[in-house]
This record gives C-alpha cells, sequence and structure tokens, in this order.
C-alpha cells in the first residue's frame, strides 16, 4: 500500500548551546538548524535534521529553508514514500550540492518509513553490528587549567574519548594543553586533536612532533580542505596519522585524499548529502583501508544525534570513535534526550530513529521571519 507524503515542512530553529564554541575560523553560539517534517496521508510523521555550516558545506540556515520548501518540498507532496531510492535520485538531479537539505530529507523519510513498518533506523541500514557508542568529548575552547579540570571531571564521569581543539591559540599553548590533557587522564584513553583547517603544513608538523609523547590517535584537518599537496608532504614520513574531515564531500573526495597518505576520514551526513551515501562512503573507507571517525555537526539536537548513533551502530567501522553533539545544547527538541551512561549512548529503541520529538519545544526555537 502506498505511504502517501501529503505535507512536508522545512523548520528553522536556533537551538541555545550552554556555553559558545569556538574552532578555527568561527565561533558558535546557538545552534542553527533546519527541521524537516515529513507527514504522510494517514498522520504518521518522520523527522529530520541537518546543521547550517557556512564554513564547512556552505549551507547557510537561510538557504537550507529555501532549498526543502521551493525546491524539494513541492517534488515530494503526493508521492509514494516507499520509493525513498527513487526519490532521492529525484531530488539530486533536481537539486545540485545542498548536502544538507538532503540529508534532512532523507533522514526525514527514514524515520517515517521506520515509524510505519515498525523498524528502527539501524534495522532499515542492515542491522546493530554494535549496541552502543563511546561518544568523544571536546575539550580546548578553555585556558589549560580549566581544560585539564573538566577532562578529569568528564573522565570521573565515564566519558572515554576526547578531542582537543586546536588552530586557535598560539601553537605553543596548544601543544602545552595537549600533554597536560594526556598526563591528566592518563595513558589509557583515547586523544586526538582537531585544527578544522587552521594549521600552516611547518605548524602541523610542529605540533605532530612536540606532541609525540601524548600519543595522540589522530590529528583531523590541520590543514585547508583542499591542500592534498600539502597533505601528501605532511604525511611523509609522519608517525601520526591524519583525519579528514571539511576535505570530505564525495566518494571522489576519499578516494583522492587517501591516495595522498590520509589515515582516515570523519563521516557526515551533511558533507555527503545524507545517510544512504555515508553508508556507501564508510564501506568504501573499510576496503581502502581508512579508519572511520562518525560525526554530527556542531550542534545538532538528539534528532540527529539518534540518526547519527543508529548509523554509527550499523557502520562497518567506527575505528576512531563516534562525535555526538547534542550534550552541547543547553535544551533539547525530544521528549527524552539521549543521554550517556557510563560513557557510552545506547542505541535508541522504538521505530524509526526512536526519537519523541516534543513539537511544543520546536515552536519555541523555531526561528521567526524578519
Amino acid at each position: 500500500m502506498p505511504l502517501v507524503i501529503r505535507r512536508v515542512d522545512a523548520i528553522p530553529v536556533a537551538l541555545p548551546l550552554t556555553v559558545p564554541v569556538t574552532m578555527s575560523g568561527i565561533t558558535i553560539r546557538t545552534a542553527d538548524n533546519i527541521l524537516v517534517r515529513i507527514e504522510a496521508a494517514d498522520g504518521t510523521v518522520g523527522w529530520g535534521e541537518a546543521a547550517s555550516a557556512p564554513t564547512m558545506t556552505g549551507d547557510t540556515l537561510g538557504g537550507l529553508v529555501a532549498a526543502v520548501r521551493e525546491h524539494l518540498a513541492p517534488l515530494l507532496v503526493g508521492q509514494d514514500a516507499w520509493k525513498r531510492p527513487e526519490l532521492m535520485r529525484v531530488l539530486k538531479r533536481a537539486l545540485v550540492g545542498n548536502g544538507g537539505a538532503h540529508a534532512a530529507v532523507e533522514m526525514a523519510l527514514l524515520d517515517l518509513a521506520g515509524r510505519v513498518s515498525g523498524q528502527s533506523l539501524c534495522n532499515l541500514l542492515g542491522g546493530a553490528r554494535r549496541s552502543k557508542v563511546s561518544p568523544m568529548w571536546l575539550l580546548g575552547n578553555k585556558g589549560l587549567e580549566q581544560t585539564v579540570a573538566e577532562a578529569k571531571a568528564k573522565a570521573a564521569d565515564g566519558i572515554r574519548f576526547f578531542k582537543v581543539k586546536i588552530g586557535v591559540k598560539a601553537l605553543k599553548d596548544e601543544i602545552a594543553t595537549t600533554l597536560a590533557v594526556r598526563d591528566a587522564l592518563g595513558p589509557a584513553i583515547p586523544v586526538c586533536a582537531d585544527a578544522n583547517c587552521g594549521l600552516t603544513p611547518d605548524a602541523a608538523r610542529r605540533f605532530a612532533e612536540r606532541t609525540r609523547a601524548a600519543k595522540l590517535l589522530f590529528i583531523e584537518q590541520p590543514l585547508p580542505a583542499d591542500d592534498l599537496k600539502g597533505l601528501r608532504t605532511l604525511t611523509r614520513g609522519l608517525r601520526i596519522p591524519i583525519g579528514i574531515d571539511e576535505g570530505i564531500h564525495s566518494i571522489a573526495d576519499i578516494e583522492s585524499h587517501a591516495r595522498a597518505g590520509a589515515g582516515g576520514v570523519s563521516l557526515k551526513f551533511i558533507k555527503l548529502g545524507g545517510i544512504t551515501p555515508a553508508m556507501a562512503a564508510a564501506r568504501l573507507c573499510r576496503r581502502l583501508g581508512l579508519k572511520v571517525n562518525i560525526a554530527a555537526k556542531m550542534a545538532e539536537s538528539s534528532i540527529g544525534a539518534a540518526a547519527t548513533v543508529a548509523f554509527a551502530c550499523a557502520a562497518p567501522t567506527i575505528d576512531w570513535g563516534v562525535s555526538l553533539t547534542h550534550f552541547y545544547l543547553a535544551e533539547d527538541i525530544v521528549r527524552t534526550p539521549l543521554p550517556i551512561v557510563d560513557g557510552a549512548v545506547a542505541l535508541p529503541h522504538g521505530p524509526g530513529l526512536g526519537a519523541a520529538v516534543d513539537e511544543a519545544a520546536v515552536e519555541r526555537y523555531r526561528v521567526k521571519p524578519g
């Protein structure tokens, strides 16, 4: 029986963060995200989410809303949601790029299909390979002593993976902070560093060499996203793997960065255009021998987090952990935000995303015109 789509809404929201998050090139004070709400003729609703990311994908909040409202939604209304793969092909022919908009629509279609069929998103993706994930915690926005204190407190709470943000402060201070975090956490807990394109080749090599004692798992995106020549030079003889995030927007990008010496990649739905292409990318990484980090953008609600966890539980490998970002929100928009228990987030139960959206909260944080 067809699952007819009768309505598609693009809802811009600005979700408050507990504290601003600074990374190279940007300080994020609110999570400016689009929610896609797809309603079937029988009244069932599916939800999707994508974060605006002007410095990563070029997607602004206004652009995401316009992409869905003006280009994608009209092609979906009246169509059979069960024909999702065919619908996504039609949408991607109609609107090139705009990965965030496509990702949010596909997520909502998957949530809708799961709710109607009684299947979880993880099952729709092929089934669970794992039942929980251990998310990493971001450090480095504070001074050295505060960062060390935060690392110790989160480790005491059960966090077992940390990422130090670099590329923002003086290099010597970031080296000192990274070494201090390692000393505070001990040798067993994985620690990595993320520069968000903020280092020069010389600074990246100096950071890698002078933090050798920290035994970082990897350094993420030290150089500009398109600097494949610099990456090839940097990785030559370097002992620590280099991970790529901002440079990955397609299957071809994964292949070209692998040839340039990357040790792994960070997969985000908004960069690859959805959950299905992200799964194809994860399988390619396994064939190429690349490590995988699965990541949400700063900062998604528990809608996006539920999708990320389901994807991470179904993916072939998650060698470099999972980055969830709903923890950094002061307020969420689901009735029960995904919790960390003993340092892990469990695969959500229930059909679709397994997230009960609080539509009153959505309205509270909706960005009003003008």
